[in-house]
């Protein structure tokens, strides 16, 4: 069956799995993926602003989305709410694993490589690949029995370069070690598993996004100036740059790929 130009976009009555749900990215993805027809189960440890989404998407959108709060990191609260989605929707089609953690309030997190805490790099190693290896691995268990389902990991440049030190200045948002680390980490999980599904109709990608401008956070116009430099467009991200590319991957539109890396960064990786 060949598919018509909107149908390939649509997620209508499309069950999307989407973790890290109140932060900027995750609030704009299940805007867009709602827009979409989708309904999103909404995956956040924040419970007030998960359930003021809750209620905002199903009455822009007229969808069914659900928030839950979960700890990712606990396997037990990530298991037990398996049954509550399958309860409500019967099927996962689509996870998207977003959440992540930079450790912003840790009083230690601007130290450099040759002082950075073995109990920091352990909690955000910990933070940034249990959640990841937990959802994926009991939503998979889902997916297998239905014979489909697609997952997108939601990754970072300084998962693939280094992030160019010359370019922060005073300005303290200088990514720490565990962060590329973890974010490179997740490329590698992608394909791993891209590989292990083989024929099983379970597609897996990364989605690997360059920096997205902050009016709140990034205050320092010398950082924004270099970092907006190093890019080909010339600017930071808007958080809304990145929807066509979410809705592709978790749609029919992206139905021949899987184990791939989708970067989407103004073009600072080209050059």
């Amino acid at each position: 069956m060949t598919l018509g130009f909107p149908e390939l976009f649509s997620l209508k009555n499309k069950n999307v799995v989407l973790t890290g749900s109140v932060g900027k990215l995750g609030t704009r993805f299940s805007h867009i993926l709602s827009a979409a027809g989708a309904n999103v189960i909404l995956i956040d440890i924040e419970e007030k602003r998960n359930c003021t989404l809750e209620k905002i998407l199903r009455k822009k959108y007229n969808t069914n989305p659900l928030a839950l709060t979960i700890d990712l990191f606990n396997e037990q609260q990530v298991k037990k709410m398996i049954p509550l989605i399958l309860k409500k929707y019967k099927k996962i089609d689509a996870l998207i694993n977003n959440a992540h953690s930079v450790a912003r309030t840790h009083p230690k997190k601007n130290s450099s490589f040759e002082d950075y805490p073995l109990e920091l790099w352990e909690m955000m190693t910990t933070q940034n690949l249990r959640g990841l290896f937990l959802c994926t691995r009991e939503i998979a268990k889902i997916m297998s029995r239905q014979k489909y389902g697609v997952i997108v990991n939601v990754s970072s440049i300084h998962g693939i370069i280094g992030a160019d030190q010359r370019i922060y200045g005073k300005s303290k948002l200088n990514s720490p070690v565990s962060y590329s680390a973890t974010k490179g980490a997740m490329v590698s999980f992608t394909k791993y598993l891209a590989a292990y599904w083989s024929g099983k109709n379970i597609r897996i990608n990364t989605l690997t996004l360059g920096g997205i401008f902050d009016s709140k956070m990034h205050t320092d116009k010398s950082f924004v100036k270099n970092y907006s430099e190093k890019t080909i467009l010339g600017r930071m991200a808007n958080v809304n740059d990145y929807d066509g590319a979410i809705i592709f991957l978790v749609s029919d539109s992206s139905r021949y790929m899987t184990g791939a890396n989708l970067v989407v960064d103004g073009g600072w990786t080209a050059w």
